[in-house]
Formats: structure tokens, C-alpha cells, sequence
């Protein structure tokens, strides 16, 4: 080697190293930064709280309800972005920032529902005078704060504390080993991907072993189980899934139960599962148990009707089969689709690439909601996130985060967060997308029509958060209502994807040919196969969340109890050396209430059916429903808010229309 040669080799190294050391420097930067902006935050909420409990002067919304307003706004856009940073950051020291300020946030919201002060300033208010908004936000604190148990004793309350503590760090290490528990397996060549779609193939090439690498994130597994042949190969990523966060989390599951069931009992009820659903639409955990098994029921013959339709069709490939393995149900409801119901998935996806279905969903809720969107060139935690705001009339109304696409250490499925709380003539709202869906990688990004059903999902979640967002008091904003409620704005607007109009307004492939009507018309046939099965096997994750929590922690064997849920509730058989449950994230923020997606649906169903009378697209029903059930917030009881809309009370009317018609 010359020395002209040795002095570029040298050069380009030096270049190197420089690139790498000031990429190092940028990183401690923004974790200094974020450091210093939570620790700001955590100090002027630690101050304001202080002050607020020393007030000794009359106790009036303004000296009480207002500073207590102040207190949950300072802690606010805090304790949203560590909970976004954990989930999404690439950087591993930003993370763990984040993990110590939602724990010291977290810890300091038990304080408040502690404070004794507080409370009995609270109770102490005479709101015979004041507006009915203040009232709802004085009546929804006093019940929080007794439900946190600011009426025990000090030794209680002190054990109380204690237990929210710990909880928080089980939670985030529950959370955490699902997220960071990427499994995968290794295809000997690419006749092992017969069957899947020709962009898939062209973007996993083999490897430097020569063998190609199938991951269990979503935008590998998802299509691996639904359309590739070999049995063997989906049987082995459908175990490589279902044992993610284990061991880990075996221990971890154990303590989150053990510690929310002493919580309940230190609060005066008999289990977490009593705690949790009463102060939602539900009521009570009977009341769930109830509605679980009323759903399931409903869904016995439809269920039926799609087992018989898979084993029959499995049988053609393995003639002495029988019974229908839980791997390879979504690969033979594929070909039922495709032999009896003429619908290829694959012949659907190249009519939603990610980049044209995002514009596209852009441009119908700007239509739908007389709303308009910007794209900012403001800096996020990663390069792939768009950044958007939200202008309405000329005023800027909120703005929101799409974080869309997979990579190492991000959250795994698919989820709104809400990123700051809007407050009247205070703060705009601000939302993040956080999903896995295919793009973002130089690929085309084609979506399966599901992830298109679950982008809208989303979305709807967004809008909600955005559009409640304008309220005086922060916890009666944005997303505020019953728990239990949350679901059905999203769930609702799921149905846009299945409209033909609407669909052929963006589903056009690349050779700018629309969607056709007799491809629609298909997936609408096809689209109830399997409806039965599904909500069979809702009802199982449901009964896995109730029954988890409604009884003392040691009293069962989780793994047992899976495994018993899932032969009641669904006709397919638990599959040994697979653990779903320690991978099951919601049971740590739904908790016993995973019902709450079927309890929505229901509702959903019953409020579409104003929308499919009078039009998907009726500005007159849009803005109706946008004014009162979205805009409220949480100023009232989302039964409220139903029946202003409905005119009547919520029935199961529609939705029992919907699961049983075409049978």
C-alpha cells in the first residue's frame, strides 16, 4: 500500500471516529437534556404540591380546584414523555432516564392521592355556585383520592405507598421484557417462504450464514402466519412468539399480582378485579364475568360454523387431521378466504402502501371533521417520526407524532399515548401514533387490510384525545371518560375501511389502478368468516384479564388457568412450551378489563348505525357526533354522552344484528 493510499485509509478512519464520537456527544446531549427538563419539572410540581397542602385560607374553587389544576399540568407533560421514551427512544440512557423520572412522577401522584390536606380541602369547597364543569372535576377527585385510600390511617397509607412503588418498577420491567424479547427463526432458503407475497420475499435476503431471519415483530410474523405453506416453519415462529418475555416475566407476573391484590385488600375490597371495574361502565367484576360469557355465547354457532369450515379445509392437506392447531388457524382461514370466498390477501395489499394510506386517511378525517393538517419539520425522539399539527378555522388545535415502524427496542404493537393533555387557553393536546407496520425501510410498505383496520383504530383514539382536548380542567380532558368507553370512538371508525366509496378513494396500487368494486365486495363476504372465532378468542384474552385478578394471587397456577380459559372459551387446543400470558402488555394497563374492547364494540356497533342510515361521509352526523362525544372529554358519564347522541340508551341490539346476519 502507497502512502497516498495509507493517508485516505487514515483519513477515512479519523472520519470516522469523529462522526462516531460527536453521534456519542449528540446522545449525552439529549439525555441531559431531558434529564434537566424532568427534573424541572419534578421540582416545580414537588413545590406547587407543598404549597397547595400549606393553604390555610378559604377553601374555594379558585384557592383549592385551580392550583390543584396547576399541579396535575406541571406533572403532565413530564410523566407523558417518560412514558413515550421508555416505549420509543432508540437510546438505551434516555430510556433509563425515562424508566427513573415515571417512577419519581409516578411515586409523587401517590403522594397527591395521599395528601390528607388536599382532600379535605377538596371536600371542603362550597360548589353550590359553581359551574358544572368544576362540579364534575371536584366530585371525579374526591372519589380518586378515596379510592387511593387518603381516608386510612397513616400506617396504611404508608403501606399504600409503599406497594404503588414497587408496582411501578414491576410494571415497567413487565413492559420492558416484551419489548426487548425479539425472537426469531432461520429459513434454510427461500423455498421456505413459499407462499408469501413477492415483496417479502424480495426484503429478506439471506443473511451472511445463508440462511434467512424471520423475527416475531409484526411485520414478519403477521404475514409468515397467514400465508406461508410450510406448516413446520409456522408451528416453530408461532412458539418462538408465544414464549417471549420468558422466563422473565414468570416471577415478574407474580409479584404484579401479588402486590395489586395486597393494594386492593389494603383498600377495602375483596380483590384487584373488584378495585379496578368500579369505577367504570361495568361496575363490577361479576357484572364482566356476565358479559364475557354473554358474548361468547352469542358467538357458539357462528364459532362452530368457522371451526368446521377451517378442519374441513385442513383436512385436504392432512386428511386424518382432527383438530386445527392454534398456528395454523389464520393460514387455513386464508385459503377459506381465498377457495370459498374468492379473497387473497395477497392480491388485496398492493392497493395499500403505507405512504398513500396515511395521506389518505389525512385527507378523509380533514373532510369528516372540517380539519386540516401540517407536517412541521420539528425534531423527534428518531428520524422516521413525522410530526404533524392540527389547525381548524385558521387556530391551531393540537398536534400529534407518528412513530410507525419497527426497530430494535420499540414497543412491539400498536397504540396511541398521549403526549400532553390539552387545557383551555393553557396547553394544546398532543398525541403520539407508536405502531409496526410495514415501510419506513426503502420497501414499498405494503399493509395487509388488517393493519390499514388497525391504523384507523388508532387514529380514532387520536382524534379523540385531540378533539376532547379543549376542557378547563386537565383530567376531564382529552381521552376522559369510563375506561371502558376509550375503545369505542377507535373501534367505530374502523368501519371506514370496509366502505366502498371510501375505499376506492385510496386503495389504488402501483400502477394507479383503484381498488375494484368486486375485490370489495369480496372482502365485505369474507369479512364475517371467522367473526365467531375471533370474538371466541376475545373473550378468552377478556377471561385471562378477569381471571387473573378476581381472586387471591396464589390461589391459582397462571399457566394452569390459561390453559383451562382457553378450552372453554375457544376450540383451540393450548399448544405445550408456549406462555402468551407473560407477553400479554395489557395485563398491566387494562389489568382485569380487557373486556372493555368487546364492552366498546358493542356500543360502536350501535353508534354506526346512525352513520350507516344517514352516511359515512354526512358532515351533519360527523360534527354531531363530534360534539358530543368526542368534545366532552370526560364532563360526563360516557352513558351520557351515548344517549345525547343516540337519543336512547346503548343497546346490544346492533351488535347482535351484526355477529348474526349472513349466518
Amino acid at each position: 500500500m502507497n502512502f497516498f493510499s495509507k493517508f485516505v485509509t487514515g483519513a477515512a478512519v479519523f472520519s470516522l471516529l469523529i462522526n462516531f464520537l460527536a453521534a456519542q456527544t449528540s446522545r449525552q446531549s439529549e439525555a441531559l437534556q431531558f434529564q434537566a427538563q424532568c427534573e424541572a419539572d419534578y421540582q416545580h410540581a414537588q413545590s406547587l404540591f407543598k404549597k397547595l397542602e400549606k393553604e390555610a385560607g378559604p377553601k374555594t374553587v379558585e384557592t383549592v380546584l385551580v392550583p390543584l389544576n396547576d399541579l396535575w399540568l406541571a406533572i403532565d407533560r413530564s410523566t407523558n414523555l417518560a412514558s413515550i421514551y421508555q416505549q420509543a427512544h432508540p437510546d438505551p440512557q434516555v430510556r433509563k432516564i425515562a424508566e427513573e423520572y415515571d417512577q419519581k412522577f409516578s411515586n409523587l401522584e401517590t403522594e397527591i392521592q395521599l395528601s390528607r390536606p388536599i382532600f379535605e380541602a377538596v371536600a371542603a369547597i362550597d360548589l353550590s355556585s359553581a359551574d358544572p364543569k368544576a362540579r364534575r372535576f371536584a366530585e371525579i377527585t374526591l372519589r380518586d383520592f378515596r379510592r387511593s385510600g387518603v381516608d386510612k390511617d397513616p400506617k396504611t397509607r404508608q403501606k399504600i405507598r409503599k406497594l404503588k412503588e414497587e408496582l411501578v418498577i414491576l410494571e415497567q420491567n413487565f413492559d420492558k421484557h416484551i419489548r426487548e424479547d425479539v425472537r426469531s427463526i432461520k429459513l434454510h432458503s427461500v423455498e421456505e417462504l413459499a407462499g408469501l407475497p413477492e415483496d417479502f420475499i424480495q426484503s429478506h435476503p439471506a443473511g451472511p450464514d445463508g440462511k434467512i431471519t424471520i423475527t416475531t415483530d409484526y411485520p414478519d410474523y403477521i404475514p409468515f402466519m397467514t400465508y406461508a405453506i410450510s406448516d413446520a416453519r409456522r408451528f416453530e415462529l408461532y412458539k418462538k412468539y408465544r414464549q417471549r418475555a420468558y422466563p422473565k416475566n414468570k416471577e415478574t407476573l407474580h409479584n404484579l399480582l401479588k402486590k395489586r391484590y395486597e393494594l386492593a385488600r389494603l383498600l377495602g375490597y375483596k380483590d384487584y378485579a373488584e378495585y379496578i371495574t368500579e369505577d367504570k361502565m361495568i361496575k363490577n367484576p361479576n357484572n364482566a364475568q356476565e358479559f364475557i360469557d354473554r358474548i361468547a355465547t352469542a358467538a357458539d354457532r357462528r364459532a362452530k360454523k368457522d371451526y368446521d369450515e377451517l378442519l374441513a379445509r385442513l383436512r385436504k392437506e392432512s386428511p386424518t387431521a382432527t383438530e386445527v392447531g392454534d398456528w395454523q388457524k389464520t393460514y387455513i382461514s386464508e385459503l377459506v378466504k381465498q377457495e370459498s370466498y374468492n379473497v387473497d390477501a395477497r392480491e388485496i395489499r398492493p392497493y395499500f402502501p403505507y405512504d398513500r394510506v396515511q395521506k389518505s386517511l389525512l385527507d378523509l378525517t380533514s373532510r369528516l371533521y372540517n380539519i386540516s393538517y401540517k407536517k412541521v419539520d420539528t425534531l423527534a425522539w428518531h428520524p422516521s417520526v413525522d410530526v404533524y399539527e392540527i389547525w381548524q378555522d385558521q387556530k391551531l388545535i393540537g398536534r400529534f407524532y407518528l412513530d410507525m415502524h419497527p426497530r430494535q427496542d420499540k414497543f412491539k404493537h400498536a397504540q396511541m399515548s398521549q403526549k400532553l393533555t390539552g387545557v383551555t387557553g393553557r396547553q394544546l393536546p398532543e398525541a403520539v401514533l407508536m405502531c409496526n407496520f410495514p415501510g419506513g425501510d426503502g420497501t414499498s410498505g405494503l399493509m395487509e387490510h388488517d393493519d390499514v383496520s388497525t391504523f384507523f383504530h388508532e387514529f380514532g383514539h387520536l382524534l379523540h384525545h385531540i378533539l376532547g382536548g379543549n376542557q378547563p380542567w386537565l383530567k376531564l380532558s382529552g381521552i376522559a371518560t369510563e375506561w371502558d368507553f376509550v375503545e369505542t370512538p377507535s373501534i367505530l371508525f374502523e368501519e371506514w375501511v370496509w366502505d366502498a366509496d371510501i375505499l376506492k378513494t385510496f386503495a389504488v396500487n402501483e400502477a394507479g389502478d383503484t381498488i375494484p368494486d368486486d375485490l370489495i365486495n369480496k372482502m365485505n363476504r369474507a369479512r364475517k368468516f371467522g367473526l365467531g372465532l375471533y370474538d371466541k378468542q376475545q373473550m378468552f384474552y377478556a377471561a385471562i384479564s378477569l381471571n387473573f385478578y378476581n381472586r387471591k394471587y396464589d390461589s391459582f397456577d397462571p399457566l394452569k388457568m390459561v390453559i383451562k380459559l382457553q378450552r372453554q372459551y375457544t376450540p383451540f387446543s393450548y399448544v405445550p412450551e408456549t406462555y402468551m400470558h407473560l407477553a400479554f402488555g395489557h395485563l398491566v394497563d387494562y389489568s382485569a378489563i380487557y373486556y372493555t374492547y368487546m364492552w366498546s364494540e358493542v356500543i360502536a356497533k350501535d353508534i354506526f348505525s346512525v352513520f350507516k342510515e344517514k352516511g359515512l361521509m354526512n358532515p351533519e352526523v360527523a360534527v354531531d357526533y363530534r360534539r358530543k362525544i368526542l368534545e366532552p372529554g370526560g364532563n360526563k358519564d360516557a352513558a351520557d354522552l351515548v344517549r345525547d347522541f343516540l337519543g336512547r340508551d346503548y343497546s346490544f341490539i346492533a351488535f347482535e344484528h351484526w355477529l348474526n346476519e349472513n349466518e
